[in-house]
């Protein structure tokens, strides 16, 4: 199935269908209360949540970008990333996230940073965090973190990534 995806910016009529994607969408609320506490925290950043939406007007994807820091550089972390299940594999979380990181890109950010499955992410121009000297102060897999710089005229800074406080990171 190939859609033709609007996107935009979350409005606030839009917090409790996002919420009903992302249960329906991973298999705990995890997710879905992390988006309602990033809301509160100051890593929020107006016009970074992204909505994808059919012609129709419904909603059925989110795209979330938030503050995070690379030791002390100001960056970008991406996710959660939802797409309702009956629309998963249809662009819809693709056409998010593009227009997330086109926002990002508007706003002045340089850098952002993923932490998600490493066979779709590079799609999108991440590559593996660790082949920048960048680390995350827990245990994952390397090519599970990867890093993206927005602007080619500014290489990704290496260090740690710190993540806002209602990660848990």
């Amino acid at each position: 199935m190939s859609i033709d995806w609007i996107t935009r910016a979350e409005t606030s009529a839009d917090i409790s269908t996002l919420r009903a994607i992302s249960l329906a969408a991973f298999d705990t609320p995890l997710e879905a209360d992390l988006i309602d506490a990033l809301r509160a925290d100051p890593a929020w950043i107006d016009g970074l949540s992204i909505v994808a939406t059919g012609h129709d007007g419904k909603l059925v994807g989110h795209a979330l970008l938030t503050r995070c820091h690379i030791d002390d550089t100001p960056a970008l972390c991406l996710g959660p990333v939802a797409v309702r299940p009956e629309y998963q594999k249809t662009g819809a979380g693709s056409a998010a996230i593009r227009a997330s990181l086109q926002a990002a890109k508007e706003l002045g950010e340089r850098f952002v940073t993923v932490l998600g499955h490493p066979a779709y992410y590079p799609r999108f121009g991440f590559t593996r965090a660790s082949e920048h000297g960048i680390g995350i102060g827990i245990d994952v897999p390397d090519e599970a973190m990867m890093a993206l710089t927005l602007d080619a005229d500014h290489p990704l800074p290496s260090g740690t990534v710190h993540y806002a406080a209602p990660f848990g990171i």
